[in-house]
């Protein structure tokens, strides 16, 4: 994990973009570019790229949805993302 570079403003706090890397059962029924709510400082930066489902930009690209097994994160807040996010969680219940 890692604080967003400096000139950018932080919290990041708003409405951004989803792109999907790949397709996945966890962003099933959601178009690419979609909007989902984020509030934070920092983006996890991870050590293989193929766990990355989509990605934002925010003055640069971070990776904003990532799984691998069983295990998903997520750098928005679902609960605040309205039915883009009330798909996510029921994607993911479908998939535990």
């Amino acid at each position: 994990v890692t604080r967003f570079p400096p000139g950018l403003r932080v919290p990041h706090v708003g409405w951004n973009q989803l792109h999907f890397r790949r397709q996945h059962p966890l962003l099933s029924s959601l178009p690419d570019g979609c909007y989902v709510y984020f509030t934070h400082s920092y983006h996890p930066v991870p050590a293989d790229e193929q766990v990355v489902l989509a990605t934002t930009d925010y003055g640069h690209e971070f990776a904003s949805v990532v799984g691998h097994g069983r295990i998903y994160g997520v750098q928005f807040h679902p609960e605040k993302s309205w039915r883009v996010g009330l798909t996510v969680l029921g994607n993911f219940l479908k998939l535990v």
